[in-house]
């Protein structure tokens, strides 16, 4: 049993972070981490779910949604970000866990952010692919037929069923490329789509401020006796539910609009291919994070100010941003075209970024010996992980071309707030086991710091319901197999 728990040296962890000349090439300062950082943050989060979050739960106090959910990843980004300067090395959680509470933890939290990374790419492929047809319906008059831009589970209003989702597979292939190439060059083409997105939303927020109707701020929380509204896709909400007035509606918004925030933390992936990681990676994590914040906030306050947020249910839907330029920003009518192609940049930057977690978590799991040797093998000229990256592409692609996103989205969320909790857990578990380990980023107010990130990460695994525990019992019993089948009989960490 002793074995299970078995901790990887940090002397190693440190020995494996100096290895330049064998392992990944440190090509990253602090912009483009930071550039990574908003990259992955902003994206489906900003465009879809505040109007989701707004209309059922929080109404215009979604501003403060967003206040607490950025609290919350802001106590876990101050954990990241001391273990990201103390142990700069790819992997993230799964690495930290590593070296504070063993192997078995180690590659729980190592699988289950497959569940982040690769099933969350997938995810947002499929979102790229619906919004990619909504951007040739108003430029070209055309549109890829349903069946080629839907997996066979879903079926059209006109009866048409979906054969697979070719879009999706095309953005996956495409940025796979980039990534093999390299990430200094998948670095430069982030910023670009970063700044494009960042542009836009800001200059949304600008034009924006000129169409804010106060009544549409008035009440600020949605009152209980606000009625019911039926939803775009048939669904009934009555405001009257405990979870969707006042002070309990803006606590669900948070949790709703939590999935905005997922992507910080993958940052810290690509911690062995930055320069001077002690310095930059905490620069990367929490810089991102506050940008992302405040434009959030900003962005929040504006939207719910232009529409009544019982609109972004009964008529806007996931484009309840463009609907709400057309309908109430007149003259501005181009300026949703500008935010459907924001809406594609920002999803790709996060797939990009994803697709890049994944296959550096595998690669530090690899180089332990918890998963085959294919995952860390590098390109002899690129020195990327281009046969790991490969792999997952055609993982993750069967995922996107043949699965709703309905089934693949929420599990995204366990996967992240579990390892959000382990990593602070860790640094309480690293101040005591290792007091003296040189810390260029300290954590603040230990243990108050970590002991508020938990509080905050356990109290948004609780509201997301039955049906997400058990698809985590189901990947978490697959991982198990694959640990005591393989893992545990090829651990490096088991032979020291």
């Amino acid at each position: 049993m002793g074995k299970l728990f078995v901790k990887k040296p940090l002397s190693l962890l440190l020995a494996e972070a100096n290895d330049t000349e064998k392992g990944l090439k440190r090509t990253l300062g602090a912009g483009s981490l930071i550039a990574l950082g908003i990259g992955a943050i902003i994206g489906a989060g900003l465009f879809v779910r505040t109007a989701a979050a707004a209309g059922q739960h929080a109404g215009p106090a979604v501003v403060f949604s967003f206040i607490i959910a950025a609290i919350g990843c802001a106590l876990a980004g101050l954990c990241y970000a001391e273990f990201a300067s103390m142990i700069p090395i790819a992997g993230s959680a799964y690495t930290y866990s590593y070296a504070t509470m063993g192997e078995f933890i180690a590659w729980i939290i190592g699988w289950d952010l497959v569940l982040e990374y690769a099933l969350g790419a997938a995810t947002v492929a499929i979102g790229w692919s619906q919004y990619l047809n909504k951007l040739l319906g108003k430029l070209c008059g055309f549109t890829i037929p349903y069946q080629w831009a839907h997996s066979p589970f879903e079926t059209s209003d006109a009866g048409v069923h979906g054969i697979m989702n070719l879009p999706a597979v095309f953005i996956l292939l495409l940025l796979t490329l980039l990534l093999i190439r390299g990430i200094e060059g998948s670095a430069i083409v982030n910023n670009i789509i970063v700044i494009t997105k960042v542009a836009i939303v800001i200059l949304l927020i600008i034009l924006g401020w000129q169409f804010i109707n106060p009544a549409n701020h008035t009440p600020f929380t949605i009152p209980a006796d606000a009625g019911s509204v039926t939803m775009h896709n048939g669904t009934v909400i009555n405001y009257a539910d405990f979870w969707y007035h006042g002070i309990p509606g803006v606590l669900r918004g948070a949790g709703v609009v939590f999935f905005a925030f997922i992507g910080f933390d993958a940052v810290s992936t690509a911690a062995q291919e930055t320069r001077n990681p002690k310095k930059n990676m905490p620069i990367g994590i929490l810089v991102s994070l506050a940008v992302c914040t405040l434009l959030y906030i900003l962005f929040s306050y504006v939207l719910t100010g232009i529409a009544p947020y019982k609109d972004f249910l009964k008529e806007g839907g996931e484009a309840s941003v463009a609907y709400a330029i057309d309908k109430y920003m007149i003259g501005y009518s181009w300026l949703s075209t500008f935010v459907t192609i924001a809406i594609l940049a920002g999803f790709s930057s996060v797939i990009l970024v994803m697709l890049l977690g994944q296959t550096r978590v595998f690669y530090s799991m690899s180089n332990d010996g918890l998963v085959p040797k294919v995952f860390s093998k590098l390109h002899p000229k690129y020195r990327t992980p281009y046969r790991s990256q490969a792999m997952f592409f055609v993982f993750v692609s069967l995922f996107a071309a043949f699965v709703p996103d309905s089934v693949v989205g929420d599990m995204t969320s366990i996967g992240t707030l579990f390892a959000f909790v382990l990593v602070c857990l860790g640094v309480m578990v690293m101040r005591k086991t290792n007091p003296d380990q040189p810390r260029e980023f300290k954590t603040p107010w230990v243990p108050f710091v970590p002991v508020l990130g938990i509080l905050f990460c356990l109290t948004m695994i609780v509201s997301l319901g039955w049906e997400n525990w058990t698809r985590l019992i189901v990947w978490l019993l697959i991982g198990f197999v694959i640990y005591f089948g393989y893992s545990v009989k090829n651990s490096k960490a088991r032979k020291l």
